[in-house]
């Protein structure tokens, strides 16, 4: 317990708010590198600077604190992290957008909430819990993103087939991978001699496989695919 103690002191000296601060940073070039690489509008700067500002409130509140005299002066110290973990859900929340059933940057936002609460841990001088923290994200974000495309998982998506105007409805499951689904949900006219039949897609991928590319390929050998359209959660 006495070097936890050391570690988290409740008055940091200048080598305390040092290592706190390189720690900090540390960890968010670590979980930014990532986000840069993915192309994310969250990338290195943003999970730096949010980890960055996480840790300078601690840091903050934890000279308040030593200043305090009464409990309701510890009190309101204490709410100034717990104010910045609140406002970040804020920035979190725009970077998450949807379209249809199209959800993008919630792994982002996900991703900007623990920077905040591992820049937390390292400006309250939790050395060890924010490094735990910070190896877990990076584990999380990099190699269990290649592990989960290896999984199996329901895709869904849309393909319109052009057809004569006034013909039959086209039967497009037997071009279809085993396991994949067509469900027939609208007719769009092109011009005076073609419409445009619209199914809904699901289909499952084991270990990657089938692609979307191959599903649409499998389509258009047999018929002539108008517009196609994957509908998945970008991250």
């Amino acid at each position: 317990m006495k070097f936890f103690d050391e570690l988290m002191p409740i008055t940091p000296t200048w080598p305390d708010i040092g290592l706190r601060i390189a720690a900090t940073l540390v960890a968010g070039v670590l979980i930014g590198i990532n986000r840069e690489r993915g192309g994310h509008a969250a990338g290195l700067r943003t999970t730096v600077l949010v980890g960055l500002a996480a840790c300078i409130s601690m840091i903050q509140a934890n000279l308040l604190l030593s200043t305090s005299q009464t409990a309701n002066g510890s009190m309101d110290a204490l709410r100034l992290p717990l104010g910045i973990l609140t406002g970040v859900g804020f920035i979190g929340g725009g970077a998450i957008l949807r379209r249809g059933d199209v959800a993008t940057g919630v792994t982002t936002a996900a991703t900007l909430w623990l920077m905040t609460a591992v820049g937390l841990c390292f400006g309250g001088g939790q050395l060890i819990v924010g490094a735990i923290a910070s190896a877990i994200a990076f584990v999380t974000l990099s190699p269990l993103k290649a592990f989960g495309l290896w999984l199996s998982s329901e895709q869904k998506g849309s393909v319109g087939i052009k057809v004569p105007a006034g013909d039959k409805l086209p039967d497009i499951a037997p071009s279809l991978p085993p396991g994949a689904e067509a469900c027939f949900i609208a007719i769009r006219p092109i011009d005076t001699h073609h419409e445009e039949v619209v199914f809904e897609l699901r289909w499952k991928t084991t270990a990657g496989k089938p692609t979307s590319t191959e599903l649409v390929s499998a389509i258009r050998a047999h018929h002539y695919v108008k517009s196609f359209e994957h509908r998945t959660t970008v991250t």
